[in-house]
């Protein structure tokens, strides 16, 4: 029987990844609050009726987001896996992988602001 390491096929592929999916869901509460924001921005970009192009960066962003997260979870989990103990290297990875996760957040806010604020001008304006 081969190892899970030497499993090449689409199926076990995609099989684990979904299985990484569900896992960072399950034991990470900041990831399932980037997909609870993530459905609200979509909420409103399909209400303020947004453009093609300020779709892509909407999703773009939401992508770039949980993606940060989803590395973020990995770099914790084979943290823990490697080591029980406190270790400056590993307290290092762990904030550079947080700060990632910070960065693209900061970043999907500024797209978020420079899309929604001009959008919901024109929902409001359009109303009065």
């Amino acid at each position: 029987m081969r190892s899970r390491l030497h499993s090449h096929s689409w199926k076990n592929k995609f099989g684990f990844a979904f299985r990484g999916l569900r896992r960072a869901f399950r034991t990470q509460h900041s990831f399932a609050i980037h997909l609870l924001i993530a459905c609200v921005a979509v909420a409103a970009a399909a209400v303020l009726r947004v453009t093609t192009v300020e779709w892509g960066l909407i999703l773009a962003a939401i992508g770039m987001v949980l993606v940060a997260e989803t590395f973020n979870t990995a770099i914790e989990s084979l943290a823990r896996a490697v080591h029980t103990q406190f270790h400056p290297r590993l307290r290092d990875a762990l904030d550079i992988a947080s700060a990632a996760v910070l960065l693209a957040s900061g970043t999907a806010v500024v797209i978020g602001l420079c899309i929604f604020v001009p959008a919901l001008y024109r929902f409001f304006y359009s109303v009065l």
